[in-house]
């Protein structure tokens, strides 16, 4: 599989469309998650502790190949794009599905690919990545921006994505960056109680001295700006799959549900706000297309496709997910409707990678205009 787009660094306009293999991909994602990804038994699991379904990230990872997307052929993966990459995860999204793909398959993948892949502890962590038989995390906060303070140095480290279902840390230190295997010796895990169960969070400490170096301090924290760049904006498609699900179920409950011998959804202060939320799902499509698009063909406008996807993608699915809950009435309240995991989602993403109005800020630099008070 081969990314399509020949945009980015040409000066083109960038191609905010779909090609067939990326629907052919999407096809195969969301037929797998729709048998599989069921979500009331995620549900289960999730208020048990433990959200992951090992059988469906082996799926999901190995039998489409979707971990490996990012990683060249040469080192054991697709040789794809990001482009394929945010379409998985727009599936994801519209299914607030629980696993690593995110942290592991694009976030640790793109770390990992800005270090020198001719070291074999590198190249061969890509390889056990791109077939989904390792996770590998990028131990720093979820809330870190792409250009925020990074930490590093050997004490505790909060608020670490998926760090519970990781087999290997990369592990920033003052001196470089570090592989670390979970299960080493002087290795911490320890669970937080998150707004979103369906990405836990960990507090991760790792004593002095633990782990490989496979990176020095300066390319540690280049790449480490890479990945987290890559993270944030393609977290834009996974905002558009759930902005697009609360939408589509809004919709259909609103057409289904009658009162006065009529649909609700034919009420016209109901159609204004479901038509709104239309609005802001196609505008943040195209934004996620857009970060997507850049990143896929290394746009020197990647860092501006970035910002404007966060600064606004974030609030359309909050917005749709928090309409889906009051539009379906009592029954959006009670907990076994599933619009609450997906506004848990909305928000818990909103924070991720920096929130929109660091976004806005990093927007307002990058164009060299006020920033919003």
């Amino acid at each position: 599989m081969t990314g399509t787009s020949t945009t980015g660094t040409t000066g083109t306009a960038p191609d905010l469309l779909y090609s067939e293999a990326e629907d052919d991909l999407r096809a195969a994602v969301r037929s797998l998650l729709t048998d599989r990804a069921d979500v009331p038994a995620g549900l289960v699991r999730a208020e048990a502790g433990d959200p992951y379904d090992s059988g469906l990230w082996t799926a999901l990872a190995g039998g489409i190949g979707a971990a490996g997307l990012l990683i060249p052929e040469a080192l054991g993966g697709q040789g794809a794009s990001h482009r394929e990459a945010a379409v998985v995860l727009e599936e994801l999204g519209r299914h607030v599905t629980a696993a690593p793909f995110l942290t592991s398959a694009v976030v640790a993948t793109e770390t990992l690919l800005a270090c020198d892949t001719g070291d074999a502890a590198v190249a061969g962590l890509l390889g056990s990545l791109a077939t989904g038989a390792r996770v590998a995390v990028l131990a720093v906060p979820l809330a870190t921006a792409p250009d925020a303070p990074l930490p590093t140095g050997t004490g505790p480290v909060g608020g670490v994505a998926e760090a519970a279902r990781a087999d290997v840390l990369l592990v920033l230190r003052d001196d470089g960056l570090y592989a670390v295997d979970t299960d080493a010796p002087g290795v911490t895990v320890a669970p937080l109680t998150p707004l979103d169960l369906t990405r836990p969070l960990a507090t991760v400490t790792v004593a002095p001295g633990t782990g490989t170096r496979i990176a020095d301090a300066a390319t540690a924290e280049a790449a480490a700006r890479r990945g987290l760049s890559a993270g944030a904006g393609l977290l834009a498609s996974e905002q558009l799959g759930i902005a697009e699900w609360c939408l589509e179920e809004t919709v259909r409950h609103t057409r289904e549900r009658h009162q006065f011998n009529r649909p609700v959804g034919s009420f016209q202060a109901l159609k204004h706000r479901m038509a709104q939320v239309w609005l802001q799902v196609v505008s943040a499509r195209a934004a996620a297309r857009n970060a997507a698009d850049a990143l896929a063909t290394g746009s020197a406008e990647a860092p501006l496709a970035v910002a404007v996807a966060q600064a606004y993608s974030g609030r359309v699915a909050v917005h749709a997910a928090e309409e889906c809950v009051q539009l379906h009435g009592g029954t959006g309240m009670t907990w076994e409707h599933p619009a609450h995991l997906y506004l848990k989602r909305a928000k818990s993403d909103e924070i991720a990678f920096g929130t929109p109005g660091h976004h806005k800020r990093t927007l307002s630099r990058l164009i060299n205009l006020p920033a919003p008070h």
